[in-house]
């Protein structure tokens, strides 16, 4: 994944990559908080310190992922108590999985705002900033998949929820059921993606990367 790449951009990327996880896990806490959960709160979860939202495993497995270009890693998952969600359990739930993703789009957003003033800078920080841009796009959307356990499940959940047809509960409940095996269908997916001669989530995610790109840039 990193061959031909200096030092310095792995460095970036590594960094980049825990600044994105640490805004998008902590966006989670602050949501269930303001919608009336202090959970995540109590436990130390509703802060900007990394070291409260690295979970282990999920770090190894992270940094495997990245020098090998194979396998996915993970923060550790913010405690939320639906009871307490003000707007209910589905769309409270929803609203708190797609902070997350918002609040790395947004981070992107407010990093690419030197670029785009064209603000003169030197290529380590063009790069780094350029890096960090492309890393919290990119874990925004991944998360927005629709398989549990990604935000995209419990955001689709709280969607459907507010629709009263039968077609919506009938997805609603068949989101419901993959909850246990969406991790082992997510994996599959992560290995079937290897394997074959193309990326299915670079056929995903592509386009919609582009475009966020392009539009957070100002291309």
């Amino acid at each position: 994944m990193f061959a031909g790449r200096s030092l310095l951009e792995i460095v970036a990327f590594l960094f980049s990559l825990l600044i994105a996880i640490d805004v998008h896990e902590c966006a989670h806490a602050w949501m269930a908080n303001e919608l009336g959960d202090p959970t995540a709160r109590y436990q130390g979860r509703l802060s900007l310190n990394p070291l409260v939202h690295l979970d282990p495993m999920g770090t190894l497995m992270m940094l495997f992922s990245i020098f090998s270009g194979f396998g996915i890693g993970w923060g550790k998952p913010v405690p939320v108590d639906p009871r307490y969600l003000r707007r209910g359990p589905r769309v409270g739930m929803g609203m708190v999985a797609a902070a997350g993703p918002l609040s790395n789009l947004v981070l992107a957003a407010m990093v690419a705002v030197p670029i785009r003033l064209g603000l003169t800078m030197s290529w380590s920080l063009l790069n780094l900033l350029l890096i960090l841009i492309s890393v919290n796009i990119s874990i925004a959307l991944f998360n927005l998949l629709p398989i549990p356990p990604l935000d995209g499940a419990s955001i689709l959940r709280g969607i459907l929820s507010t629709i009263r047809a039968r077609w919506a509960y009938q997805v609603s409940d068949a989101l419901d059921r993959m909850q246990v095996q969406g991790p082992i269908i997510f994996l599959l997916l992560i290995i079937v993606d290897q394997v074959l001669p193309f990326s299915i989530l670079g056929l995903i995610l592509g386009v919609p990367y582009r475009l966020l790109y392009r539009l957070i840039l100002g291309l």
